[in-house]
C-alpha cells in the first residue's frame, strides 16, 4: 500500500531539519503562508497605533533633524555641496530599513512560537516574513524623500534607476545577523536586550550622521568592514550624486562581508532549525 500524502507530511514534522528534504523547494511550496505571514504582520504593526504608519516618517525625520544639528551645525562636518537634512535622511534610508528588518527578525521564532512546534515549514520563512514589514516603512520613507528633494530643489537623476541592488544589498545585510541570532534566542533569551545595544551603537558607527569620506584613508577599508559602510555609500551616490562617489576596493569589501553573514546565518539557522521545537 502506497505512502499517503498525510504520513509523508507527518514524516516531515519528525525530521525538519534532515538535510535530505527538498527543503530549498519547500519555500516554494510554503510561499502562501511566507504571504500570510507578512499581511498578518503588517496589520500587527499597525492596528491599534496612534499615529499608525506616520512611525515610519517620525522615526528618520526625527533622526535628521538631530544628526543635522549636532553634525552639521555644531561640529560643522563638509557636506559636499548638499543640504545636511537630505544628506543624513539619504542614509536614514537604507539604516532604517535593516535595524527595522534586523530587530524584527531576531526575536521571530520566539514570538511565533506555537506555529513552531506544532506543523512543519521552512523555518527560515518566519524571520525573513517578518523583515517584509520594513518594506512597507521603507516605501513611506522614500516618499517623504522625494518631497525633500522638491523642497530643496534637488534634481532626479538616472542613478536612481540603480537604487533597488542597493536596496538587496540593504535587505542581505539583515538577513545574516537576523536569522542567525533569531535561532541563537531560541535558546538564549536574554539577546532581547543585546539588539537594541547592538542597533544603537550601529546607528553611531555607519556613516548616517557623516560622509565616510571624513574618514582617514589609511582606515577607510577597515572602516567598509561595517558592510552598511558600503549601503549608504550606495543610496547616496544613487540619490544625490556629486561629490557622493563609492569607494570602491570598500564596496566590494561591504559586500563580502555582507555574503559571508548571509552563508553563515542560514546555515547556522538550518543546523539549529531541526531543534526549535525543543528549546522553545
Amino acid at each position: 500500500m502506497g505512502t499517503s500524502s498525510t504520513e509523508q507530511r507527518w514524516d516531515k514534522v519528525i525530521v525538519a531539519g534532515k538535510k535530505g528534504q527538498r527543503y530549498w523547494a519547500d519555500l516554494w511550496d510554503f510561499r502562501g503562508l511566507f504571504f500570510f505571514l507578512v499581511w498578518r504582520d503588517i496589520l500587527v504593526r499597525y492596528k491599534q497605533t496612534v499615529f499608525g504608519i506616520a512611525w515610519s516618517v517620525i522615526r528618520p525625520v526625527l533622526t535628521m533633524i538631530v544628526f543635522s544639528v549636532v553634525f552639521g551645525r555644531i561640529a560643522k562636518l563638509p557636506d559636499g555641496g548638499t543640504p545636511y537634512p537630505i544628506l543624513v535622511y539619504a542614509a536614514m534610508l537604507p539604516w532604517q530599513f535593516f535595524s527595522s528588518s534586523f530587530t524584527a527578525s531576531t526575536m521571530s521564532m520566539i514570538s511565533n512560537v506555537n506555529l513552531v512546534s506544532k506543523i512543519y515549514f521552512p523555518r527560515l520563512i518566519i524571520p525573513i516574513a517578518t523583515m517584509m514589514v520594513s518594506v512597507v516603512d521603507f516605501i513611506v520613507a522614500f516618499f517623504i524623500y522625494v518631497l525633500l528633494m522638491f523642497f530643496y530643489s534637488i534634481s532626479f537623476s538616472w542613478r536612481m534607476l540603480l537604487l533597488p541592488p542597493f536596496l538587496l544589498m540593504a535587505l542581505l545585510s539583515s538577513i545574516g545577523p537576523g536569522v542567525l541570532i533569531s535561532a541563537i534566542a531560541t535558546k538564549y533569551r536574554d539577546f532581547k536586550y543585546i539588539v537594541p545595544f547592538i542597533t544603537q551603537l550601529g546607528l553611531y558607527i555607519s556613516p548616517v550622521g557623516f560622509k565616510s569620506n571624513i574618514i582617514p584613508d589609511k582606515w577607510r577599508l577597515i572602516y567598509s568592514l561595517n558592510p552598511l559602510v558600503g549601503v549608504i555609500d550606495g543610496f547616496r551616490w544613487a540619490l544625490l550624486g556629486g561629490e557622493n562617489t563609492i569607494y570602491v576596493p570598500g564596496m566590494i569589501l561591504s559586500t563580502a562581508v555582507i555574503i559571508l553573514f548571509l552563508i553563515w546565518g542560514v546555515r547556522y539557522f538550518r543546523r539549529a532549525e531541526r531543534y526549535f521545537a525543543d528549546v522553545i
